[in-house]
């Protein structure tokens, strides 16, 4: 048998060797910005869910294993592959661009092709499938196949593939990292992710142009027979699949433990991964030195076996010895800072550990060489160990976490490393290999019964944890203090509590008062579901919940059923484990009410549910008279985030207004009301809406005052209009808010909070006084000065609260503008849940 092409005996000149490094390395650059922003991509329009940024990562996956198989297949029939190499960065320029193209269509078709498959989950999977498939797999092919192509050239002797193949697999992935990096921290606020997308572009174009013109004076290959190549063992092909599943299942799991400690912005996961890609790429160079030794590779490779199994069963102790049993990272450190100590943590965890896995896969090519031409190996090498990674991200999300949870998880990878020493076995083996495997077969099992357990969850003092549970998704923890239950996930992020019932309420009591028959309501976001189970106080026909996270809907039905008003059992309420926009964008279905839960800006994904965009969506999904309520964390965001939000909002809403949650002396929430229709408040939708959720016998005239408190101004002022536009493309929410975050942790910046509040109240009233205020209206002169004493009461409370002076002289000032009837200011969820105890008094 012979190959239809050989290599030439002579390498490339020496001056095209650094370039055609730079080259690669750039490719690799292009390749994992693309990536980022893909997954960003379908992430919305499938939404941020676990299983869809999992059916992304496959499919493009897939793609690249499929490049690899077929471009290794042809590779050595070309006599010049470089020349084809540069050919195939072209087409994924050109396939790249095809994107635009084929996402705006498939995001304008998508509700249409989701209403045929009729909801199954199967349909609705496979139509995802087939959206991703259709924008990815052409890029994701052709990506496949530059490193069979640029093997083909560079690699011209039989002994070299080892040493060259691992060079070249180190460039390029040392060029991901520096994508990955950039596509986290700076291209999307520079370029927005449409000008970094097409810098990729450039980036492949410009690749493609120069691998084109070095090929025309490159040595082409000789076309020569030569004697039939021996065969690669399947062993290796075994350690290749087990080798991506592995590294990848434990990728998986360190971005799981790391988001138990970190901020979660794009700003952490770009570093994780970026710190997880160098890793790789020095695994690379450390397999290109190893072989320049002159031991046998059957031994090395059971070295980088056994070690990989030794640095993974290590990861769980020191991770939890690095942050000191799951502890928030950072202190009270500035951005640069925090990302400095993230960095130095990641470093420690994965920099060793991971560059042992990552010198597996390319020393393999070591024991491959005289296996058939160069790229024929890679290629078939690449197709291998990306399929088994499938298979490992898979399992590591919806089988390891789930299952056995991440320490255990990572143990049980380590046992697979030192169960692959048995497929090294052979008949002529020595006693001291046999002993070798031995010694793998015991530490197998060791890792897999003899470790004892570590703590996934952190609780602080006098908290009692009530269940627990590691998802595809988050860390999802019930937990009681005290009387007061609460959901957390994540370790840091809680979602609300039976603690917090009043404003808890108040989020969807508050916004209803103003609707004259809210039928139809929607809300997106549920956490305890204690909001939500506050919509069916105003009798409406339906309900409609979106919670992202599956564990959440789960712990809030088991642990918060006496708070939520019968929300899991009343058949007028239908909830939905997805993610909330995509729950709005995939169905043509209209409400009179769509509220928004309190959302963490800084943490990654949530600003999708900040942008202009999906403000646009959210209003052409409102019956006539609806309105969007967007709930704002003043505790949380700055007022930089503040304005750029509010303003964000006015472009999609021709009338925005702002209502308070509460009346606290610091950490308050406040709504942006946006409507299609503007039109001035009803007073007496006021009083009958409250009357008809609380049930309480009292005059209107008092229960329009007591409303009105809770009103806190018009962005017709235009107080926000100088702030930027938040968008998809430029989403200046996503990130900003992180490093407010930091600021505000080092004590550089302020939330708003406090005075910050006090003084954004007070502007409201100012731009457009309450007497000048369109929404106003129809209230009379005294009714227009209640929305002032509201202000004026939060302030009071907050300066009495700090012991301040200037308190005394606030209260004569509410006292003047309030008539005796309103001056406790209740709420209508405090009159629920109070049983007709002053809200204000309720919550001192």
């Amino acid at each position: 048998m012979t190959d239809i092409a050989a290599p030439a005996t002579a390498m490339p000149r020496r001056f095209e060797m650094p370039a055609l490094g730079a080259l690669f390395a750039l490719s690799g650059a292009a390749a994992l910005i693309y990536q980022v922003l893909w997954v960003r991509e379908l992430g919305l329009l499938f939404g941020s869910t676990a299983q869809a940024a999992a059916l992304t990562i496959a499919i493009f996956f897939a793609g690249i294993a499929l490049g690899g198989w077929l471009f290794g297949r042809i590779s050595a029939r070309l006599a010049r592959p470089l020349r084809a190499f540069g050919l195939v960065e072209i087409g994924v320029a050109a396939t790249a661009l095809g994107h635009f193209l084929v996402a705006d269509a498939y995001f304008t078709l998508y509700p249409t092709l989701y209403a045929l498959v009729g909801g199954n989950p199967v349909l609705e999977t496979a139509l995802k499938a087939l959206v991703a498939a259709t924008i990815l797999l052409p890029s994701a092919i052709l990506m496949g196949g530059t490193l069979p192509l640029m093997g083909q050239h560079v690699i011209r002797a039989r002994d070299s593939l080892g040493r060259m193949g691992s060079a070249l697999y180190a460039l390029n992935t040392a060029g991901g990292a520096m994508g990955a990096l950039a596509a986290g921290f700076f291209l999307p606020m520079w370029l927005g992710f449409s000008g970094a997308y097409l810098l990729a572009v450039g980036f492949d174009l410009f690749v493609g142009l120069s691998a084109i013109i070095i090929a025309r004076r490159a040595l082409p290959m000789v076309t020569e027979p030569r004697p039939a190549r021996a065969a690669i063992p399947a062993r290796l092909w075994v350690i290749a699949f087990a080798s991506g599943f592995a590294t990848l299942a434990v990728e998986v799991i360190w971005t799981r433990a790391f988001a138990q400690v970190l901020q979660n912005s794009v700003y952490t996961y770009a570093l994780v991964l970026t710190v997880f890609l160098v890793a790789l790429s020095l695994g690379a160079a450390l397999a290109n030195a190893l072989n320049r030794l002159s031991l046998r590779p059957e031994t090395v490779l059971t070295g980088l076996l056994l070690a990989s199994c030794a640095v993974i069963a290590a990861t769980p102790h020191l991770f939890h010895h690095l942050t000191g049993g799951l502890g928030y990272l950072g202190g009270r450190a500035d951005f640069a800072g925090y990302v400095w100590e993230v960095g130095r943590v990641a470093l420690l965890t994965m920099l060793i550990p991971g560059t042992i896995l990552g010198a597996v896969l390319p020393y393999l090519l070591r024991l491959m060489e005289g296996g058939g031409a160069a790229g024929a190996v890679l290629g078939r090498l690449i197709a291998v160990n990306t399929t088994g990674a499938i298979f490992g991200a898979l399992a590591g999300g919806f089988v390891l976490l789930p299952l056995v949870g991440m320490w255990k998880g990572l143990w049980l990878m380590g046992a697979v490393y030192a169960g692959l020493v048995l497929a090294l076995w052979q008949p002529t083996d020595g006693w001291a290999a046999r002993i070798t495997r031995f010694a793998a077969l015991a530490g197998a099992v060791i890792l897999l019964v003899g470790q004892t357990g570590l703590d996934s969850t952190r609780l602080n003092r006098g908290e009692e944890l009530l269940a627990f549970r590691e998802g595809p998704s988050a860390h999802v923890a019930a937990v009681q203090r005290g009387d007061a239950k609460f959901i957390r996930v994540n370790n840091f992020y809680t979602l609300g509590g039976s603690g917090a019932l009043v404003p808890e309420r108040n989020q969807t009591m508050i916004p209803l008062l103003s609707h004259p028959a809210p039928r139809e309501i929607f809300f997106l976001g549920m956490g305890t579901g204690i909001s939500a189970g506050a919509g069916l106080f105003a009798n409406p026909d339906r309900v409609t919940v979106c919670e992202l996270l599956p564990d959440v809907v789960d712990f809030a039905e088991a642990w918060f059923q006496p708070y939520t008003n019968g929300l899991f059992t009343d058949p007028r309420v239908t909830i939905h484990r997805e993610d909330g926009r995509q729950c709005l964008a995939r169905s043509p279905a209209t409400y009179d009410m769509i509220i928004a839960d309190l959302f963490t800006p800084w943490r990654a994904g949530v600003g999708n549910v900040y942008t202009v965009e999906h403000y646009r969506l959210a209003a052409s999904r409102l019956n006539a008279g609806g309105a969007y309520v967007q709930w704002m964390p003043l505790y949380q965001v700055s007022r930089r985030e503040f304005e750029i939000i509010a303003n964000t909002m006015a472009q999609a809403f021709p009338e925005v207004t702002l209502w308070r949650g509460d009346l606290y002396p610091e950490r308050s929430i406040l709504a942006l009301v946006g409507r299609n229709d503007p039109a001035p408040l009803d007073p007496a939708t006021l009083a009958a809406q409250w009357r008809a959720m609380t049930g309480e016998d009292t005059p209107d005239e008092v229960l329009i005052d007591r409303a009105l408190k809770f009103y806190a101004g018009n962005a017709a002022s235009g107080l926000f209009a100088h702030a930027p536009v938040n968008t998809d493309d430029h989403p200046l929410i996503e990130y900003l808010a992180p490093r407010t975050h930091r600021a505000v942790i080092a004590g550089t910046a302020q939330w708003l909070t406090g005075f910050e509040r006090d003084r954004l109240y007070a502007g409201l009233l100012d731009a457009l006084p309450p007497e000048d205020d369109p929404h106003l209206a129809r209230l009379s002169p005294a009714q227009r000065a209640l929305p002032r004493a509201g202000a004026i009461y939060a302030e009071w409370r907050g300066l009495r609260s700090r012991n301040d002076l200037r308190a005394g002289a606030l209260w004569q000032d509410f006292i003047a503008l309030t008539p005796p009837h309103a001056r406790n200011p209740d709420s209508p969820a405090g009159q629920v849940a109070t049983g007709g105890m002053a809200f204000g008094d309720a919550m001192n």
